[in-house]
């Protein structure tokens, strides 16, 4: 058994690819930061007895997408992680960066989903996971860019669950969508939480567990659950004016 994992090096993706070791699967991790994914593959080599292959790529770039698929062949698991955000208001963040954004967020996803799905579907068998967020069921002023990537990834993997169910293919795509989680991404992103961040690890177990399962919304956290069904419930325009004041308190200003 063999996963894809991008953005490896550190946060969900790196503690999905110990949960994942520890079940026995062999792992082929990507991300850009080559000394984390040296030292997290000797740590799996030397623990769980799998084989591990790094691969230090930067997939805002489409080729470096395209060149990875035709490295990495007969994925199990293929789980699209890499991804991040900024915070801001949108008519003074930073341009280049939105767009590097959306090419991680969004191309690369969407490139390594049609590839490997393609593959999966001919073998009769495969997972996908995206890793989506929370932010993906409503809109998210001074973060509109960021909302907006993850609502992409929860729309056309939703899309693509219909598909295949019509297909009654025995390929399996889910999203998982957690709150805030103590990640790099607060860096990134330029934010500063001001409410509960969950503990990477658990979601990881979290969502392999769900993943087993077979579940397609794989939402950690009695918080975040509620926080999907008000995203559903409550008027957009008044969701607006939440986000707005909740993102306001992340800048760091």
């Amino acid at each position: 058994m063999k996963a894809l994992i991008t953005g490896a090096s550190s946060g969900i993706g790196r503690d999905l690819a110990r949960v994942l070791a520890k079940q026995g699967y062999h792992l082929s991790l990507v991300a850009r930061n080559q000394q984390e994914l040296e030292n997290l593959a000797k740590e799996l080599r030397e623990k769980d007895k799998v084989e591990v292959q790094t691969m230090v790529m930067d997939l805002s770039n489409l080729e470096n997408c395209k060149e990875l698929y035709a490295n990495v062949q007969d994925v199990d698991i293929l789980i699209n992680n890499a991804g991040f955000g900024d915070c801001g208001n949108f008519s003074k963040t930073s341009f280049d960066k939105e767009i590097n954004m959306i090419n991680t967020n969004i191309v690369a996803y969407h490139t390594l989903m049609k590839l490997y799905l393609i593959d999966m579907k001919k073998k009769g068998t495969g997972k996908i996971l995206n890793v989506a967020s929370i932010a993906g069921f409503m809109p998210g002023p001074l973060m509109s860019t960021y909302y907006a990537t993850k609502a992409y990834i929860v729309r056309i993997s939703e899309g693509i669950r219909e598909e295949l169910t019509k297909e009654k293919s025995k390929v399996q795509i889910s999203i998982l969508c957690p709150g805030p989680v103590k990640t790099n991404f607060n860096k990134v992103a330029n934010v500063k939480f001001h409410i509960r961040e969950a503990d990477s690890m658990k979601v990881a177990k979290y969502a392999i567990k769900n993943l087993n399962k077979g579940k397609f919304y794989i939402i950690p956290g009695l918080d975040v659950k509620l926080a999907k069904l008000g995203a559903k419930l409550v008027p957009t325009p008044l969701i607006s004016k939440v986000t707005y004041m909740v993102q306001k308190r992340k800048l760091e200003r």
